[in-house]
């Protein structure tokens, strides 16, 4: 499946191996964000970002021991927006 014209994955563990994943953006329930966070360490990733509204404190602890960095609660447009602007 493709979204704007990029392929689309139904999960982490469907994306190619070859294909690097840097940060995960999750725009899930907080029930669903523990399994995420398993996917992403799996994965490799290099973050996880809950998007604006999401947290999850316990999967945060479990993402940070496993040496990703952690955003929650933060839209991630927004965040960019302000810091390209100052």
């Amino acid at each position: 499946q493709e979204v704007l014209g990029e392929r689309a994955y139904p999960t982490l563990g469907d994306i190619p191996k070859d294909i690097k994943v840097d940060v995960v953006d999750i725009f899930r329930r907080p029930e669903f964000i523990p399994e995420i966070v398993d996917q992403a360490i799996a994965r490799g990733a290099k973050a996880v970002w809950m998007q604006k509204g999401l947290a999850h404190n316990a999967a945060a602890d479990k993402a940070r021991a496993a040496g990703l960095a952690v955003v929650m609660d933060r839209c991630m447009m927004v965040e960019h927006r302000r810091l390209v602007q100052g």
